[in-house]
């Protein structure tokens, strides 16, 4: 009985086993799930040899890692892009072309602006003439140099000076090395006309307060400069420096030097002599403003009407007197800057 039991129950059980490979629903369950997709990429590709019903024989084993390769080179590849974008060449060497070239422009004009300088407030506080107090300088200069370099007037003109070319120069390394531009660029944008201004204004209101304090009339009693005469002082030199370093790049295209004489225009580019114009014709307006500014310091309580004729009557001469301090402090110097900067740099380079 238990042979002729196992004899029908063989047929029974490959009839159960035939039937449940022909049912659809049985196939879907017996088949092994897709592995699901590690990326976006990892799709089922489709070959011509396989059937649709079967996903997991769709994707060929070694799509998966090759699918997962880009998400992991993709961020590398931008980072390095990004590094690309900024010109870093020999920026250390670079940074020592400016400060070389700022602090070359700064001691060249130093001795001719400390002379100005002193004469222009010691005229205007009545402690000598104009002529006397340069006269006396030159004296100094030439005979005691070792005093007049070594004096704190002097130290202080090399100090303003050097700092105000010095982050002019600056400005123009760094835009250079975010932007990838070649090392030698010189802009006029207005973040350098920001930084130099603040370094120019700080230094030179400085300078300003010591100078008066300094060279004030021998009978007043030295006090504090008013803040009426910062204020006066800063608008002053933020015209000066925008007139230095600004106006030139945008001044220069517009001067007809190819139509001078042959000798001039050989000589004399367009920036550099736009570079000499701007900040003499410049000092119009701001001589006015540095005048009423000492007046306002060394007489303190005097009428505004009065003032003002005191303005006007020095007026003329302060302004060719400025007009010849600022000529050699962002003409001359201007030039020397920018000319050993780009010698500099293109040494480096």
């Amino acid at each position: 009985m238990s042979e002729r039991g196992g004899v029908v129950a063989a047929p029974a059980a490959a009839i159960g086993r035939d039937l449940e490979q022909k049912s659809p629903e049985t196939q879907r369950r017996s088949s092994p799930p897709p592995p699901p997709p590690t990326t976006p990429c990892a799709r089922s590709i489709p070959h011509p040899h396989h059937h649709e019903a079967n996903p997991a024989s769709a994707v060929p084993a070694d799509v998966g890692w090759a699918s997962r390769v880009p998400t992991t080179i993709a961020p590398l590849a931008n980072i390095r892009e990004t590094a690309r974008e900024w010109n870093t060449r020999s920026l250390g060497a670079r940074v020592g072309a400016d400060a070389v070239a700022a602090a070359s422009a700064g001691a060249l004009v130093a001795p001719v602006i400390t002379m100005i300088d002193r004469g222009i407030i010691e005229n205007a506080s009545g402690r000598a003439t104009l002529g006397q107090s340069i006269r006396t300088s030159m004296w100094t200069m030439l005979f005691r140099p070792h005093r007049f370099v070594f004096s704190k007037p002097f130290a202080l003109i090399f100090t303003l000076y050097t700092g105000t070319y010095l982050t002019a120069n600056f400005t123009d390394t760094l835009t250079s090395t975010i932007k990838n531009l070649p090392p030698a660029t010189t802009t006029s944008g207005l973040s350098k006309f920001a930084l130099t201004s603040t370094a120019n204004l700080s230094l030179c209101l400085y300078k300003d307060s010591r100078f008066t304090r300094l060279f004030s009339s021998p009978s007043s009693i030295p006090r504090p400069v008013p803040g009426v005469t910062y204020s006066l002082f800063a608008f002053r030199d933020m015209l000066t420096i925008f007139a230095s370093f600004n106006l030139p790049t945008l001044l220069a295209p517009h001067l007809p030097v190819e139509r001078l004489a042959g000798t001039f225009a050989e000589k004399m580019s367009a920036m550099s002599a736009a570079q000499f114009i701007a900040p003499a014709a410049v000092q119009v307006v701001s001589t006015p403003l540095h005048l009423l500014g000492l007046d306002l310091y060394n007489r303190e309580r005097v009428g505004w009407a009065e003032r003002w004729r005191k303005v006007r009557g020095e007026w003329a001469w302060s302004c060719l007197a400025r007009m010849g301090r600022i000529v050699p402090a962002f003409g001359v110097g201007g030039v020397v800057n920018a000319g050993v900067r780009k010698r500099l740099v293109g040494m480096v380079e």
